[in-house]
């Protein structure tokens, strides 16, 4: 076997890795016309060609780098390079790459850089050859875990939140919002501070359903979630219960924060009854109770706001 120095070994690796930098925009051209035969990346015809580039011309001079200087750290979680592979996933799912197209991408330009550095094993010793096969290979399969890692971490957190959220609305579902509002009635115990429960559902919404039809209904359902969630601060949250009735936490809340916010509400559905976006006659009825003084856990309040939303309910058909 043919052996040579060190400093000769760096020599040459450095050449190579020189000659894949100044040759970047072509391999990377390279890569996607092999990307587009047969169709091997759908997604590829969709886009001009500087959006078919993308990240791949940065990822060969990285690469290039790795055969020359390997820096493991840049390619652990959180590095450089790991971060800016899962930038490319994720840039990649938005223009509506599967995940075995993003991986795919990787190995053709795998293929390709490795075409290149064939060419040129002539100039180098076997050990040259065996170090740029492993580096290269090395590279490349990391450069495609963090991209499908990337992926998955987004499918999951989807999933997690759609799992918590109900779809229609986007607000927290029944179950979730009774979770939230249990943890948080700990934080009130422990802390010593106040909360109130809203609960709320909208007046005839079986009229509205009626005369308007069902995508109307659900209009204006997803339309008063929206004027709910804006009304409220950032330390409060709001949950659909189911149908047409929604709910409300108010962290450390006096006794009339819950009437200001049903003054806020009125006033948000006023204006947009004006504009058009909520039907005519569209109103709602609500029910409060506050933590410590008149309920001391979840079950407690909702009964009682439960309630009192029925009251004003019946005060209202009276």
């Amino acid at each position: 076997m043919w052996m040579v120095s060190t400093r000769e070994s760096a020599s040459a690796l450095e050449e190579l890795a020189a000659e894949i930098q100044a040759a970047a925009w072509e391999l990377s051209l390279a890569a996607v016309d092999e990307g587009l035969v047969d169709d091997q990346i759908p997604s590829l015809q969709r886009l001009g060609r500087l959006g078919q580039l993308g990240d791949i011309p940065t990822f060969i001079v990285e690469l290039a780098r790795e055969l020359v200087e390997p820096e493991p750290e840049r390619l652990r979680q959180g590095g450089p390079l790991a971060t800016q592979a899962r930038e490319h996933a994720r840039q990649r799912e938005a223009y509506g790459f599967a995940p075995r197209e993003i991986v795919t991408e990787f190995l053709i330009l795998r293929r390709v850089l490795w075409r290149f550095v064939s060419d040129r094993s002539a100039a180098l010793g076997a050990d040259e050859v065996l170090t740029c096969e492993r580096r290269l290979n090395d590279t490349v399969d990391q450069l495609v875990t963090e991209c499908v890692v990337a992926y998955f971490d987004r499918a999951t957190s989807e999933l997690a939140h759609q799992a918590r959220h109900d779809q229609l609305t986007g607000l927290l579902h029944h179950q979730a919002f009774v979770r939230e509002l249990e943890l948080e009635l700990e934080r009130a115990s422990r802390y010593r501070h106040g909360l109130g429960l809203v609960f709320l559902d909208l007046d005839r919404f079986k009229e509205l359903n009626d005369t308007y039809g069902h995508q109307a209904g659900d209009r204006a359902l997803r339309r008063f979630a929206a004027i709910l969630k804006e009304s409220l601060r950032g330390s409060d949250l709001a949950g659909r219960m189911g149908g047409d009735e929604f709910t409300a936490y108010l962290v450390e809340a006096d006794e009339e924060a819950g009437s200001r916010l049903l003054a806020r509400l009125s006033d948000r559905v006023d204006e947009l009854i004006a504009n058009d976006e909520l039907p005519e006659g569209c109103s709602f009825s609500a029910g409060l109770a506050t933590f410590p003084g008149e309920a001391t856990d979840a079950d407690a309040l909702f009964r009682l706001a439960d309630r009192r939303l029925y009251e004003a309910k019946r005060s209202k058909a009276d």
